[in-house]
């Protein structure tokens, strides 16, 4: 019997993919039941790019830099912009155009 493994970086891989697939999701459930969410396709859109970039832009730091301090660096800088920009295009705390101030 043959048996295949997935090597490791690929299994983390897709775990992030299919982390951000289910935050995606949690917002399309909530829209079914209230009328409190209300997204339409550009949100989600926009939300896909900002969670599947960030996920594989961290899944390229982690592959391609050796030092775990610098890993860990950058990547918590990654995910810093990931929540400034998302809070922006959310509530504008810096009341930049993209926001709608």
């Amino acid at each position: 019997m043959n048996t295949q493994t997935v090597p490791t970086n690929n299994v983390r891989l897709i775990g992030i993919l299919l982390t951000a697939t289910l935050l995606l999701l949690l917002p399309l459930v909530a829209m079914q039941f209230s009328n409190d969410v209300k997204w339409s396709v550009s949100d989600f859109i926009i939300a896909a790019v900002l969670l599947f970039g960030t996920g594989i832009a961290c899944e390229l730091v982690l592959r391609k830099v050796k030092r775990t301090t610098y890993r860990i660096i950058i990547c918590t800088i990654i995910l810093a912009i990931l929540f400034l920009v998302w809070a922006e295009l959310a509530v504008g705390i810096f009341g930049t155009p993209f926001a709608g101030s």
